[in-house]
């Protein structure tokens, strides 16, 4: 996995350099080849389809949140309510809210963004994952959509945390922070028009959440202005990615699933 002889391109100029250089002679960026970690690492992370894998964890939790406590999730309380996951068992894998603050798992930051309060909402939120996932991608690279969809979603809860307070779940603050994410970009590129349209999408489903209960608007606004610093911190906007973003990434997605299993562990 590790290269240690040989050119590579630098991340940040696109220029050929020595794998051993510990500076970019021309750019001067510092340990471009990550000790020759770098080249492995990025190519690991280009083969992952980090869409599939965002839509297939939500999923995949949200499954388990109804096996956890099948009578709770068999006993609709709602129309909303139809197969939602109960409250012990959105608990158990890692519900945010002021109650658990109050513990001390501010973890439940990340371990939130993965799971559903209801069939609807998991239906809703995994196909926008899968109709706005693609194009950040590809306009961002698929590292930097991964911190953005995980950053989005953790600057959403906490907003609602701070706030709020009340009990959530979702990973519909990511995908605001997605939703900005391409506006930004469209912003970069000139496209007025692109932005136009989904800053208009993005304030339709905003004022959809009014219309619905238990709709957490607050992790909506949190969701898209984190997306939105987020992206601006991207500059360029291209899919060239650095192996430090590889290396963020992968500390990003260990953090998520360390996240739900520290909820696991800590539930009483």
């Amino acid at each position: 996995m590790r290269k240690q002889s040989g050119a590579i391109v630098c991340p940040s100029c696109r220029k050929l350099i020595d794998v051993r250089e510990p500076r970019c002679p021309h750019c001067g960026r510092s340990a471009p080849g990550l000790f020759g970690y770098g080249p492995g690492l990025t190519r690991i992370l280009g083969t992952v389809d980090v869409v599939r894998i965002l839509a297939g964890a939500c999923i995949f939790l949200y499954v388990v949140a109804l096996l956890l406590d099948l009578r709770g999730a068999l006993s609709p309380r709602s129309w909303m309510g139809i197969l939602a996951p109960s409250g012990r068992a959105l608990t158990t894998l890692g519900m945010t809210g002021g109650f658990a603050w109050a513990k001390g798992h501010y973890w439940t930051l990340l371990s939130a963004i993965y799971l559903h309060g209801g069939l609807l909402h998991v239906a809703f939120n995994v196909l926008w994952i899968r109709d706005l996932g693609p194009a950040v991608e590809e306009i961002y690279g698929p590292g930097r959509a991964f911190l953005l969809f995980v950053g989005a979603g953790a600057g959403g809860f906490l907003a609602s945390n701070l706030l709020s307070g009340a009990p959530t779940v979702g990973a519909s603050g990511a995908i605001f922070g997605l939703l900005a994410a391409l506006i930004v970009h469209g912003r970069r590129a000139g496209r007025s028009l692109l932005s136009s349209q989904i800053l208009r999408w993005a304030g339709i489903l905003f004022l959809m959440g009014f219309l619905f209960p238990g709709v957490n608007n607050l992790a909506h606004l949190g969701g898209f202005a984190a997306g939105w610093l987020i992206a601006l911190l991207f500059q360029g906007g291209t899919t060239h990615e650095g192996p430090l973003t590889t290396v963020a990434a992968i500390l990003a997605a260990v953090a998520s699933v360390g996240a739900i299993a520290l909820s696991v562990a800590t539930h009483p």
